[in-house]
């Protein structure tokens, strides 16, 4: 339906010059007509009778025939004008615009007139020859036209319609079809990677389309092929875990009767042991928790972060090992924060950065510094390893993809990242490379989460 408009307002923009111009071809006819009527007259010097004279006229549509020979102007023809001429139109010089206007008068007047028409004789057969004439007849021809020019137009419009129509279906609308139905075949089961889209078509713009298409569904598919095996890999960890923590809650029980052993050695090892042991109960259980997506919320305390800090370097560094700790924290320093998940933070980043630098079979320094602003409690975890590989880097805070080491599961970051968000603080990667790895943990001062 736009095609048959556009082509029907393109016809109706090229029909008022055409009009003006068969006007102009009409009334050049009428001229015509009437100089060979009075051929008649001119080649003979009798009289014609009346009769003769009037079927002259009225062959060439005309009332008269005025023509000037030699600077000699002659009524040639001529038979009662039954009304005053009303309007003279000169053929000779007259523009474009002009004939325009004339052609959009006479075809709106439904009036007749009569007109002067003057133009020059063909064939040199004069000056000057000019008629009188009705512009009924005129009229009447110029809407035949028309109508004949808005027919053909129609037709036109109509095939050209239907081709458009055609190719439109067959190069647009049925490779856009083809897509859609893809995508609909594909979202039924996206993990189904023979239902990806196999881009075919010629058109560029929708070829692009259908690239982008197969390279967005490629990516999904592999995306909830990962993320399918990381739910089982999930589930499996859950039941170890849980498998793990009953075995412990064991060894647990077993600890404490240790405890109340009277040999002062085992006596002053018994509470690390039990300790180490109720910390691994804890993980279990934080790990079951980490598979249901339910991290628990941190139970804020106040307590001094040198001691925690001791603590985990006790725990994490040995005495004798290749890794010297070093330690910047004041001793007065007291924080409000969650121990417990602050301990497997900093114990976290610790044995990443003691198992970095033992890999390099060079000892090794770790720096643990610990500080306040007016608004947060600050903590920097430094190393002197060898650094975090690129491909580490650009997934450290995620599940199982931020493995900086050989074996390593990738899941301790993203717990300690989880962890230090809990408080409404952040854990950032401050730098990493050849001369070591450095990570600051923020922690606002706020009396409840996400105050600042």
């Amino acid at each position: 339906m736009l095609t048959v408009a556009f082509v029907l307002l393109a016809e109706v923009l090229i029909l008022v010059p055409s009009i003006a111009r068969f006007r102009q071809d009409f009334l050049q006819m009428r001229l015509e007509k009437a100089q060979l009527a009075s051929l008649a007259l001119l080649t003979t010097d009798a009289t014609i009778s009346p009769q003769l004279e009037k079927e002259l006229l009225d062959n060439a549509g005309v009332y008269n025939v005025v023509l000037r020979r030699d600077a000699v102007r002659q009524l040639v023809l001529s038979s009662p004008i039954p009304q005053p001429i009303d309007e003279t139109f000169d053929l000779r010089m007259i523009s474009h615009a002009a004939l325009i206007r004339d052609a959009l008068q006479d075809f709106a007047d439904p009036t007749n007139r009569v007109i002067r028409v003057i133009g020059n004789p063909v064939e040199q057969g004069g000056d000057l020859i000019e008629v009188a004439m009705s512009t009924a007849p005129l009229r009447a021809a110029m809407i035949d036209y028309s109508l004949r020019i808005l027919v053909i137009s129609a037709a036109i419009s109509i095939v050209t319609a239907a081709i458009l129509f055609i190719a439109v279906q067959k190069l647009m609308v049925l490779p856009i079809r083809r897509l859609v139905a893809y995508m609909a075949v594909y979202a039924e089961a996206p993990e189904d990677a023979r239902r990806t889209i196999q881009p075919n078509t010629r058109i560029k713009e929708i070829r692009e389309a259908e690239e982008a298409l197969k390279s967005m569904q490629t990516q999904l598919t592999g995306n909830l092929r990962q993320k399918e095996r990381l739910a089982q890999l999930g589930g499996a960890v859950a039941k170890i875990s849980h498998d793990l923590r009953n075995i412990l809650t064991s060894a647990q029980l077993f600890a404490d009767r240790i405890g109340n052993s009277v040999d002062p050695v085992v006596a002053r090892s018994a509470p690390k042991l039990v300790n180490s042991i109720t910390r691994a109960v804890s993980l279990c259980e934080t790990t079951l928790a980490f598979g249901k997506a339910e991290e628990p919320p941190p139970s804020m305390t106040r307590f001094s972060l040198r001691m925690l800090v001791d603590e985990v370097l006790e725990a994490e560094l040995p005495e004798d090992g290749p890794v010297a700790p070093v330690l910047d924290v004041p001793a007065g320093l007291m924080i409000r924060a969650d121990r417990e998940q602050l301990y497997r933070v900093l114990s976290n980043l610790l044995r990443n950065a003691r198992q970095a630098i033992e890999a390099t079979a060079e000892p090794g320094n770790i720096e643990v510094a610990g500080g306040e602003a007016d608004s947060e409690w600050w903590i920097r975890v430094g190393d002197t390893g060898p650094g975090l590989p690129p491909k580490a880097r650009e997934h450290l805070f995620t599940a199982f993809q931020g493995g900086a080491r050989k074996g390593g599961s990738g899941l301790g970051l993203a717990i300690a990242s989880e962890l230090v968000r809990g408080h409404g603080g952040r854990l950032d990667l401050l730098n990493s490379g050849e001369t070591g790895t450095e990570f600051l943990i923020r922690l606002p001062k706020g009396e409840t989460l996400g105050d600042v």
